[in-house]
């Protein structure tokens, strides 16, 4: 079974992250990020960040935990379970300070015991001893079809802005999906169920349906199912997922998946940090600020962030049709200036770096232009602002040019809020 990657809610520059992820011959990766358990720590995206800087073209979020709480898988087999000394079932015993870890094996039979009756097939998983974090997969059929069901484990910090992001529905112009809806479990858990489809731009019907959860204590779940045995690249083989909204939050919320939880090892480094605090990245919200600096007379149909403060969007209409505008802030980008802009790029009185693009979208809507000015400051702020002639990059132009024109993107990026 291919691995579980989803891509639904990536933009332009985390599909092209996560193809330089890819080459770079990783042992995991991811097609949007995501990193794609929410819980990757921020160091491990900066890093990731700069390994594929030269690919970064195009304004988008940079952010690795995609919404809606994509979950990395290992690209080579599944994980080698021969030998483990890591408990051979999943006990509904409480977990003692130190827990044992738990195998690839036990998670597999853990989810063949939570689904409804059925057929099991192609199952492969990691254990909570492995890196970077645990998952299991399988193929499922309860008579009506094959479907691909995954699990995956994590920690986030609680009250940080991943476990806010993993449990907030995206906005529109950033995923295309049937019904999203978060709620708050009786133990504190929230939960959000989203039926969305695999593919942005539908060329193929694939959906997919997750749950993303977070405990209280930042034990994050994901649950996701497809009506395809493959989340890619396999025919459809039922009219929707095995899994009503229903039993994909019964599913996530089974208390087995947080002791597993507590056996992953904690990262010493992250030892101290206060809940909400950041590693690195910008300090301001992209978001608030984008609104705060867009000219006058336009009216903002929606506007929202990614899982990280540096990236924002909103989709605004003149009168003559919506179009997508969208933020990236990243820290420290010095390191990789000549990947970025080259000797050709203007240069102003302050050592500011500019440069301009104009070209055709990078997500499948008919006819969509985008205008992009990409700047970087003396002390490694990079700040990107893009523009679409369409409310969404993946839906055909709904205008003949952007609504903000290039000068207009330049005073964004170029104003002093960034800082």
């Amino acid at each position: 079974m291919p691995d579980v990657q989803h891509s639904e809610h990536l933009d332009p520059f985390e599909e092209r992250l996560s193809a330089g992820l890819h080459d770079a011959g990783s042992a995991f990766d991811t097609d949007r990020a995501a990193l794609a358990t929410a819980g990757a720590l921020r160091g491990r995206r900066r890093l990731l960040r700069r390994r594929n800087a030269a690919v970064m073209g195009g304004a988008a979020g940079i952010a690795l935990v995609g919404v809606g709480g994509a979950l990395l898988v290992p690209s080579g087999n599944p994980a080698d379970r021969r030998g483990s000394t890591a408990t051979s079932t999943l006990s509904p015993a409480a977990s003692t300070p130190a827990p044992a870890p738990v195998s690839g094996d036990a998670l597999i039979r853990t989810l063949e015991k939570l689904l409804p009756h059925g057929e099991f097939t192609k199952a492969e998983a990691r254990g909570t001893d492995d890196e970077p974090s645990p998952y299991v997969q399988l193929v499922y059929d309860d008579g009506k079809g094959a479907s691909a069901i995954s699990v995956g484990l994590d920690r986030l910090r609680p009250g940080s802005d991943q476990a806010r992001q993993a449990t907030r529905c995206p906005g529109k112009a950033l995923a295309h999906y049937d019904s999203c809806g978060t709620s708050r479990l009786a133990d504190g858990s929230v939960v959000m169920v989203m039926r969305g489809y695999e593919y942005p731009d539908r060329r193929v019907d694939t959906k997919r349906w997750n749950a993303e959860l977070v405990t209280p204590q930042g034990q994050y779940v994901s649950v996701n199912e497809w009506n395809a045995a493959a989340e890619k690249d396999a025919p459809i083989s039922r009219s929707q997922p095995p899994l009503t909204p229903a039993q994909l939050t019964k599913l996530a919320a089974a208390a087995v998946w947080r002791r597993a939880i507590d056996a992953i090892p904690r990262d010493p480094d992250s030892a101290g940090a206060q809940p909400g605090s950041e590693d690195s990245g910008p300090s301001v919200s992209a978001s608030s600020t984008l609104l705060a600096l867009l000219p006058k007379g336009l009216k903002v149909a929606e506007s929202g962030a990614n899982d990280d403060a540096g990236f924002g969007y909103a989709v605004v209409d003149d009168g003559k049709g919506r179009s997508l505008v969208q933020v990236n802030v990243q820290a420290d980008m010095g390191d990789v200036e000549g990947e970025l802009f080259g000797s050709g790029a203007e240069v102003l009185s302050d050592g500011t770096k500019v440069a301009v693009r104009q070209g055709t979208g990078e997500k499948g809507g008919s006819g969509v232009a985008m205008w992009t000015v990409d700047t970087l400051r003396t002390d490694g702020r990079r700040v990107v602002v893009s523009a679409f002639n369409s409310g969404a990059q993946d839906t055909p132009a709904t205008r003949t040019t952007p609504a903000l024109t290039l000068k207009q993107l330049r005073e964004i990026a170029l104003s002093p809020n960034w800082r």
